[in-house]
């Protein structure tokens, strides 16, 4: 009977390694678009001169400030998710269940690189 792995090899982690860090550039700029929306640095056209007698057209854009801000604050959790993840590959325990104890598939991880759980310890809460 072959031994259970315990961990990911170097190479494996290396791997995961450039799929997070791929992310994370891509979450970060994202970030910074959406953070750029709300407080108006990336331009200056229309956007900064609206005329506040537009009642409809202002509630609008507080609406979309307040939806940006939402999505900013998701896409900052997931950059500290994907900094976390990079932690756990330096510590060299990423890609192990933190409920089983079990190397998480490659599969999932390649999905969701900065899961700490399996499927069937998610599947279970």
């Amino acid at each position: 009977m072959a031994e259970e792995r315990t961990r990911y090899s170097d190479e494996e982690l290396a791997e995961f390694k450039a799929i997070i860090l791929d992310r994370l550039a891509k979450a970060k700029a994202d970030y910074e678009m959406l953070r750029s929306s709300i407080v108006h640095t990336s331009s200056n056209d229309t956007e900064d001169t609206s005329p506040t007698f537009k009642v409809l057209e202002e509630g609008a854009a507080s609406l979309t400030k307040e939806e940006s801000g939402r999505l900013a604050q998701r896409q900052l959790k997931f950059i500290h998710y994907l900094e976390a993840a990079l932690v756990r590959i330096e510590n060299k325990t990423y890609g192990i269940c933190r409920e089983t104890g079990k190397l998480i598939p490659k599969e999932r991880l390649r999905i969701v690189p900065h899961t700490t759980l399996s499927v069937e310890a998610k599947e279970k809460k």
